[in-house]
């Protein structure tokens, strides 16, 4: 019988803590790394090579493309046959590829496996992972991936998982800038908000995303469960990958603006629906 693989987080933000808390759950010990040194942690060890000798699953959860593929060529001499990376960082189209191309060289495999949920998601073990690769590599790692995931959804071949988290993404910030819209004009009608909560709740346009941001947006309270510079990274992959369909994308080039704006106002690290703030200033 095969011993029990390894695992390791790198990247311990938001989501990266609570997934090695909930693999830790589940009675593992999975190795961790963060760029600025959080030694405290359980497993910590103090380099990215050293984290792929201690471990033969890898889940990044980084910031973007750039910091994955740097990660991935300090760690390259510790990689090869035997070693899986579950890239979990939103990143572009290029980078995945750039990434999966790395690994591959190195002998080691690749996984395109992004997620949707938030921080609370990630702590509750309610995470929804999309994957893109080898069906047989998924199966390989499902264990690891279950401790955090409600769900897991195979997407096909790598890229295809991103593409598919990418574009959710565009749904998801364009329904909170309609949704800040909708209360700006509310607000400035005199209108109490909470009318607004009540209308739309009981409306078809209602949703799991309204429900849970109306009343944060209401209660200006944007602690970040999705930052604004995340979500306004995510929607520049989006436009990338429109320009080079041939594509042009009005909607969410106005929310990009709209984001742009409230990050250039020192709100990136807020919640993205810090957006409402462009629309009800007495909230900002």
């Amino acid at each position: 019988m095969s011993p029990p693989l390894r695992p390791a987080i790198a990247g311990l933000g938001i989501i990266g803590l609570r997934v090695a808390a909930a693999l830790r759950s589940r009675g593992l010990s999975p190795a961790v790394w963060n760029r600025s040194p959080l030694p405290d942690q359980p497993g910590w060890v103090s380099s990215p090579r050293a984290l792929a000798e201690a471990s033969d699953v890898l889940q990044f959860f980084l910031t973007d493309g750039p910091a994955l593929l740097s990660v991935l060529s300090e760690m390259r001499p510790a990689l090869g046959p035997g070693k899986i990376i579950v890239n979990s960082s939103t990143i572009s189209l290029p980078d995945t590829k750039a990434a999966a191309k790395l690994v591959a060289d190195s002998g080691a495999a690749f996984l395109d496996a992004p997620f949707t949920g938030s921080k609370t998601a990630a702590a509750d073990g309610q995470l929804t992972y999309y994957i893109g690769g080898d069906p047989d590599l998924l199966e390989t790692v499902r264990p690891l991936l279950e401790a955090s995931a409600k769900e897991i959804l195979f997407t096909g071949p790598s890229g295809s998982a991103t593409i598919l988290k990418i574009a959710t993404n565009m749904v998801s910030s364009t329904v909170v800038g309609i949704l800040s819209e909708a209360m700006g004009l509310v607000a400035a009608q005199g209108i109490a908000l909470t009318h607004f909560e009540a209308a739309l709740d009981r409306n078809a346009a209602a949703s799991t995303l309204s429900r849970m941001k109306v009343p944060s947006m209401i209660a200006a309270d944007f602690s970040p469960h999705f930052s604004l510079k995340n979500m306004l990274k995510d929607a520049s992959f989006g436009l990338q990958l429109a320009h080079d369909s041939g594509l042009q994308l009005p909607i969410l080039t106005t929310v990009a603006e709209g984001m742009a704006e409230m990050a250039g106002n020192g709100r990136g690290d807020d919640d993205y629906s810090v957006m409402a703030c462009n629309y009800l200033p007495a909230r900002a």
